[in-house]
């Protein structure tokens, strides 16, 4: 079996391939800016300096360092255009350019020595250098800069002392100090960034967190609501099935063990039924919110006092009910959805438009298939008035829409042109299909639209607007 290299080497080796290892992928230098122009700034300025670094480097390197024109041009593009590559990788064009700076400090050392000469980075390579150095600064991490950084020092003080009476001047320290700096401000600069992206994403993902907690409580508490429905019917089957050997004479005796079978179902399912309430139910459900949670729910025939009560608070309802008594057979989950959305249509404008004129109308449609529920309040009475309440959860529309989903109906919510909110919901009598988890109004991208401020009828405790 082959061994395995020794700990220390191995770790070198996995800091130099760290260290080698460019940091994400090539996205262009200020790639994640929102302003067009800051996207383009890298490229114009790449393709400026490597137009004005070119020319000069070429020249200084045969004219004034004595280096063959072939050489000397070809060693000034491998320094310069490599600026062009740093918009997108700045560690591979840091590497190329400083490679052909460092093979052209060698040439030079087989030309005789001039004091007047930069040495060992003439003014040009200097320039593009410190340019490389700020952008690896504004893309690497923190181990890539500081071998970058060492390695352009080194280079320049082995260079220097190679032959120290080519110049009088000792120009990679500047390059050393300067690009320090320059990669230091970047570095800090791009750490900020990636920061603050990393807490914009946070964001967005916990409003996504809080949007669908948000509707799993109302669909939670919509489904211990609907529990009483449900448990009535059922202990109506019971109840039927439990009597009808009493009730109806000569049945077989097969027909009575199956009226048993049917008993003994129901109550079964009723059984079942309470464990998942207790599911459902929140923990401080059985303090004292848990004898309201038990108490009948309220129904149309409770909405005059609603309004009553509101009309108490201060806030001036007027109240449209038919004079013909609404159908007897009208299936509870309306009957109780009609009556939520009212009272939760309410308590919006008396938080958020205080003092508000509002209209509550519920009816049968011209068919008598479906109730008709429509809430309209104006824009508050004083526009200078704040909202009762400046912080929310947006549950209230979370709520209408999937009671109004849970039976098959349609919600229309928004604000109205002269201010104010309008809330309408046709609840059919007879549930239509649903197509999934998510059918129905509310749970399109149009879910979490915000009306302008003070409409009155948003979401619940939302301050502003659905």
């Amino acid at each position: 079996m082959p061994q395995s290299p020794p700990a220390p080497l191995a770790r070198a080796r996995a800091l130099l391939i760290d260290v080698c290892t460019p940091a994400g992928p090539p996205v262009p230098l200020c790639g994640r800016s929102r302003r067009r122009w800051v996207r383009k700034l890298p490229y114009v300025v790449a393709a400026l300096f490597t137009a004005l670094l070119l020319p000069l480097t070429a020249n200084l390197l045969t004219n004034e360092y004595g280096l063959d024109f072939g050489l000397g041009l070809s060693l000034a593009v491998a320094q310069t255009a490599p600026l062009l590559l740093a918009v997108r990788r700045p560690l591979l064009a840091w590497a190329i350019s400083f490679a052909a700076a460092t093979a052209a400090a060698v040439a030079i050392l087989s030309v005789p020595a001039n004091r007047d000469w930069s040495w060992p980075w003439p003014p040009p390579t200097l320039i593009g250098m410190l340019l490389l150095l700020l952008a690896v600064g504004m893309r690497e991490r923190r181990p890539t800069l500081i071998a970058v950084w060492l390695a352009t020092g080194v280079a320049g003080a082995v260079l220097r002392d190679l032959s120290p009476e080519r110049s009088s001047t000792n120009v990679w320290v500047t390059l050393f100090v300067v690009g320090g700096m320059l990669m230091l401000l970047a570095g800090a600069l791009r750490e900020r960034g990636d920061a603050r992206r990393a807490l914009a994403e946070q964001e967005t993902i916990s409003e996504a967190e809080r949007a669908r907690r948000t509707l799993l409580e109302e669909r939670t508490r919509i489904a211990r609501e609907l529990h009483d429905v449900v448990a009535h019917h059922m202990s109506v089957i019971t109840v039927q099935a439990d009597s009808a050997p009493y009730r109806l004479t000569g049945l077989p005796e097969e027909a009575r063990e199956e009226f048993a079978s049917i008993a003994a179902a129901a109550r079964e399912s009723l059984t079942e039924m309470r464990r998942l309430l207790g599911v459902l139910r929140s923990e401080d459900a059985s303090g004292a919110g848990g004898g309201t949670e038990r108490a009948p729910q309220p129904g149309v025939t409770r909405i005059p006092q609603l309004v009553e009560a509101t009309v108490r608070a201060g806030l001036p309802v007027e109240l449209a009910m038919p004079a013909d008594p609404l159908p007897d057979a009208l299936p509870q989950t309306v009957d109780l959805s009609a009556y939520r959305i009212v009272q939760e249509a309410l308590a919006n404008v008396v938080r958020h438009a205080p003092g508000a004129a509002t209209r509550v109308s519920v009816s049968a449609d011209d068919a008598g298939t479906s109730l008709m529920v429509l809430v309209v309040n104006a824009a508050a009475a004083d526009p200078d008035a704040r909202p009762v309440e400046t912080g929310g959860t947006g549950h209230g529309l979370v709520g209408m829409r999937e009671r109004v989903r849970l039976v098959g109906g349609t919600l229309d919510t928004g604000p109205l042109p002269g201010g104010g909110f309008r809330v309408a919901a046709r609840l059919p009598f007879t549930a239509g299909p649903e197509t999934g988890p998510g059918a129905g109004p509310g749970t399109g991208p149009d879910a979490g639209q915000r009306p302008q401020a003070g409409s009155g009828s948003g979401p619940e405790e939302d301050p502003v607007s659905p």
